[in-house]
């Protein structure tokens, strides 16, 4: 949203049945017609059905000739991604499935793209995009709104938590899980509970570091863990309208926040680690994970975060220039690990780095090349640490605040158009 371009939403119709099938696929004669001269014969497919499980790449290959054969290319960095940009005129087409995104700086090329495509596919067009797999698009004066209301009520309806007191956190602070305690009943109602808490952090990232913790026991959960889930959901119970506001930036740079939280496992001794990266002050990329080894020391667990999140930065860094976005100034991670920026701006060979696997490394390279740069935050700016550990409300607020996940904004449009749901204002005041 950085250019203020509008986005279009298209959905095509029957997508799987335009794949052309390059395998040779027979099929037997459905019930009802059946050849009664050759009542034995099967069908020999050249068109894709559903069901099929070479449908879905059969029509993305369908798609995607269509988009080449008109000037589009296909991004590196994302290959459902999509970019047309012949001279000064731009237009990006993200799909999935049979949904499409289309947003461009020229409305009338845009149209006609629409119509060339309503002749090659069965297309409905559904306007401007408000709602896309769950999540819920709001426009504002100043850029974007998404939530995932409607689906964190529908996970409250589920688990019937809706009158629920509403947690003002998604953990107790200073939480630790283990594997003891009893066993949890039933383990597969547990897995779907903490899969569908991972869908809503894509507009809920202050839930991220509670949902990585509870979904390493989807094995094996205890009665503790499940706790743990609801209070979860009633965090979200509390937060229901809340999600991640997006606004126009003049001149957007990127930066990146990383951290750990060293030997946070008390059982493996490994460390979790976060990272926030944000363009042009939006949050675009955020994670909270267990690392894979054990660190010796937290120097080594914060330079190993440091790799990852400039691998993230790597990333998005060439995706904005296959958009033709890159912001002229270096990406910057901050890190408030003093240890880590020394080791990752002096890459001496020493007793106490030897351990450290190569492949960490490329951050030093990086740094040398000019393409990043690192500098120290300080621990109560470190906006990352909200995905390494569970705060007290008073940080976590804040925090939660700089990744700018908050409630909509009221605006005015002519007449006062307000709705608040009854719930969502009942549970907002009982949390404050």
């Amino acid at each position: 949203m950085l250019h203020k371009w509008p986005l279009h939403q298209l959905d095509v119709k029957n997508a799987f049945l335009n794949g052309n099938l390059s395998e040779t696929v027979f099929m037997e004669q459905p019930p009802g017609f059946i050849n009664a001269k050759f009542p034995s014969h099967v069908c020999h497919l050249k068109k894709a059905l559903y069901s099929l499980k070479q449908a879905p790449r059969a029509w993305f290959q369908r798609l995607s000739t269509f988009l080449f054969q008109i000037g589009f290319s296909c991004s590196r960095a994302d290959p459902s991604l999509f970019v047309y940009k012949p001279n000064s005129c731009v237009l990006y087409l993200l799909v999935y499935v049979d949904d499409i995104i289309l947003i461009g700086n020229d409305d009338a090329m845009i149209r006609r793209f629409i119509t060339r495509l309503h002749h090659e596919f069965v297309i409905k067009d559904l306007g401007k995009l408000s709602y896309f797999l769950g999540l819920e698009v709001t426009y504002t004066s100043t850029g974007l709104f998404l939530s995932q209301a409607k689906y964190a009520h529908d996970i409250l309806t589920r688990t019937k938590l809706l009158d629920a007191k509403p947690m003002p956190t998604p953990l107790a602070t200073a939480k630790n899980f283990t594997t003891q305690g009893t066993l949890y009943s039933d383990p597969t109602y547990y897995c779907s509970l903490v899969g569908t808490l991972q869908y809503l952090t894509i507009t809920h990232p202050d839930i991220s570091y509670a949902v990585n913790q509870v979904i390493q026991f989807l094995h094996a959960p205890t009665i503790a863990h499940f706790q743990s889930v609801k209070r979860i959901i009633r965090y979200v119970k509390g937060t229901l309208a809340y999600g991640l506001t997006f606004s126009h930036s003049p001149s957007p740079s990127i930066l990146g926040y990383s951290d750990t939280d060293w030997a946070r496992c008390i059982e493996t001794r490994r460390s979790t680690y976060g990272y926030s990266i944000f363009l042009g002050g939006n949050l675009v990329s955020w994670s909270a994970k267990k690392q894979p080894t054990v660190a010796r020391s937290s120097c080594e667990s914060e330079y190993r975060a440091l790799a990852n999140t400039g691998a993230e930065i790597i990333w998005i860094m060439h995706l904005l220039r296959e958009l033709h976005v890159l912001p002229p100034d270096r990406p910057t991670i901050l890190c408030d690990n003093k240890s880590a920026l020394f080791f990752s701006q002096n890459p001496i060979s020493h007793k106490r780095s030897k351990h450290i696997d190569i492949d960490y490394h490329f951050v030093c390279e990086l740094i040398a090349a000019g393409r990043l740069h690192t500098t120290f935050v300080p621990t109560t700016l470190q906006v990352a640490i909200i995905f390494t550990k569970s705060l007290p409300r008073p940080q976590f607020e804040s925090f939660r605040t700089k990744l700018r996940v908050s409630p909509p904004a009221l605006c005015l449009r002519g007449v006062l158009e307000i709705k608040i749901d009854k719930d969502l204002k009942r549970s907002h005041d009982l949390l404050n």
